[in-house]
């Protein structure tokens, strides 16, 4: 059980680069804000994929787990990892990006973990008038308002690109010549295509690592919550890891895209997406964390939040 587990997850490390490298090709062709969007969602399709099949199984707190490991990964390793080669690679100036999209991927970050400390201070307050009910029924209002922002959002960035979100720095004009050096290594259609066939491959193998996390956890003798925490993000984020090589070339505006913007994806769509698919399904999804996993996730935010600032004031 542990060795087909192991085989699945390693499986999908590969897969998952993959998708990373094909949706950066597709970013040729459609700009850095959205090819940043599209970068992001494609990097965490293997999370939701595992998220569906493990709410299938009733499986809710790996769901949870899995996905507080993936907004950890990204935001604390990827992007400190990309900082910190941007930094090296390019140590003789001053990188800079687009602070509109920083502090709208900032605001709404710490709006999601609002929404998720709600049921959690609910819960643990024992003040709810029906233990269990008034939890479900606040995680899955939240959830829907966190969806409509969401959209709100989404709508206004990609309308909006081109004005309040459109590089006004003068170094960042003067880089774009460099930057029409780089050209597409394959055409549109072939990047919509291996999307399509390495997203198929990824939904199979993610269904054997849910059937068998459990049986593995006992036979490796490793809880559950490591597994969720740690190695499912690790597999899952190995797109996410192209963040750092857009660092190294100077595109700070698509490391953002790709670093912050996922995890401001999943805390604002891929959550509240699960807590109303559990809703469809009939299991009882929520937004209750549990109090170490929330605050650690709002330290979190408030770290990368402040740096952001930091870095851009600097």
């Amino acid at each position: 059980m542990e060795r087909l587990c192991c085989i699945c997850l390693i499986g999908i490390t590969p897969l998952a680069e993959r998708l990373g490298y094909a949706t950066e090709q597709l970013a040729f062709y459609t700009g850095p804000l959205v090819g940043g969007l599209l970068n992001a969602t494609f990097g965490n399709a293997t999370e939701m994929i595992i998220s569906i099949y493990a709410l299938h199984n009733r499986m809710i707190r790996v769901v949870q787990l899995s996905l507080l490991g993936s907004i950890l990964s990204n935001m604390l390793l990827v992007l400190g990892c990309s900082f910190f080669a941007g930094g090296i690679v390019h140590c003789n100036k001053a990188q800079t990006f687009n602070k509109a999209s920083a502090a709208m991927n900032s605001g709404l970050l710490l709006m999601a973990v609002m929404g998720l400390m709600f049921p959690a201070v609910l819960h643990f307050t024992h003040s709810e008038l029906h233990y269990i009910r008034s939890e479900l029924a606040l995680s899955r209002f939240s959830s829907c308002i966190m969806l409509v922002a969401y959209a709100c959002y989404l709508f206004f960035q990609l309308k909006g690109q081109n004005n309040a979100y459109k590089p006004i720095d003068e170094e960042e004009v003067q880089n774009k010549d460099s930057d029409e050096e780089d050209a597409p290594e394959i055409t549109q259609l072939e990047a919509i295509f291996w999307l399509a066939i390495l997203g198929i491959w990824i939904s199979v193998l993610s269904g054997y690592v849910v059937d068998t996390i459990e049986g593995a956890s006992e036979s490796m003798n490793m809880p559950v919550a490591f597994i969720s925490v740690i190695l499912l993000p690790i597999a899952g984020n190995a797109a996410d890891t192209s963040a750092i090589m857009f660092a190294m070339k100077d595109k700070l505006d698509i490391t953002l895209g790709v670093a912050v913007g996922s995890s401001t994806q999943i805390l604002m769509f891929m959550i509240p997406f699960s807590v109303v698919v559990g809703w469809m399904m009939g299991k009882p999804m929520d937004l209750n964390f549990q109090l170490f996993e929330t605050a650690t996730l709002f330290m979190t935010v408030l770290v990368v939040a402040s740096l952001l600032q930091v870095c851009y004031s600097s």
